[in-house]
């Protein structure tokens, strides 16, 4: 049987089957942009309406072998969740099931530690500075958490699902960094253009000259035109679906 047979045969058995495929393509450009650490770190979909059911990748799963199938269905309510055979890691339970009971509006989560944005993590002050197009995308929409407590299990879990708030990022001091979203495809996207603009800024600061800060007024509306351009992220996530279906197309099944 194809691929492609098989992917028409779950798509018709599963009302989530096209969000499992939007999140494994997710999961593998992540580990083809080098933004994955290990088999740690996890992304997370709502699929209910109240947001408290979701999908999210099997324990120890090494991002560049996930598949469509084998995503796990959460419920965020669900206490015996750990108790289960496939059980999913307990940092990755605790910090997505707190997101998905406490934000609903938060569709899309990804957690990652990628190595530009981490390193703004450990800064005594890890500001995105617009100082370029790409860090401008990030103003006013970024949140930051210092009060780092351990690996994010049970009540530092929670405390951080206060802290996203409206935004769309959260940095997490001395730790990483998530992006909450209401598709996979703006949620992939923020992700992807948050480490470039982590690492042009980085690259800035270690050649140990002043920075041309833009103004808050042009850093405001150049924010706003990224807004605008809002099918840039379904045109990205998009493109990149056609390139693993030809390459690896093993992610849909």
């Amino acid at each position: 049987m194809t691929v492609t047979t098989l992917h028409d045969n779950r798509r018709n058995s599963d009302p989530h089957w096209e969000d499992r495929v939007d999140l494994a393509c997710a999961f593998r450009w992540t580990a083809r942009f080098g933004m994955h650490e290990g088999v740690a770190n996890h992304f997370s979909l709502a699929v209910s309406g109240d947001g408290s059911q979701f999908l999210m990748n099997p324990n120890s799963r090494h991002f560049s072998r996930v598949r469509a199938s084998e995503l796990l269905l959460l419920d965020a309510h669900d206490s015996e969740t750990m108790n289960q055979p496939d059980a999913p890691d307990e940092t990755a339970w605790d910090i997505h099931g707190a997101i998905h009971r406490r934000a609903p509006h938060a569709r899309c989560v990804m957690h990652v530690h990628s190595k530009y944005a981490t390193v703004l993590a450990t800064l005594k002050d890890p500001r995105m500075l617009p100082i370029d197009q790409n860090t401008m995308h990030f103003y006013d929409s970024v949140a930051y958490d210092d009060g780092y407590d351990g690996m994010g299990v049970g009540e530092e879990a929670e405390r951080l699902a206060t802290k996203l708030g409206d935004k769309t990022v959260l940095v997490l001091g001395n730790h990483g960094v998530l992006f909450a979203h209401a598709t996979v495809a703006q949620t992939f996207d923020e992700m992807y253009y948050f480490e470039r603009a982590c690492k042009t800024l980085i690259t800035a600061y270690m050649t140990g000259r002043e920075l041309a800060v833009a103004t808050d007024a042009v850093a405001r509306k150049t924010a706003q035109q990224w807004r605008d351009y809002s099918e840039l992220s379904d045109r990205h996530f998009l493109a990149l679906k056609e390139i693993l279906d030809e390459e690896e197309a093993d992610y849909r099944t």
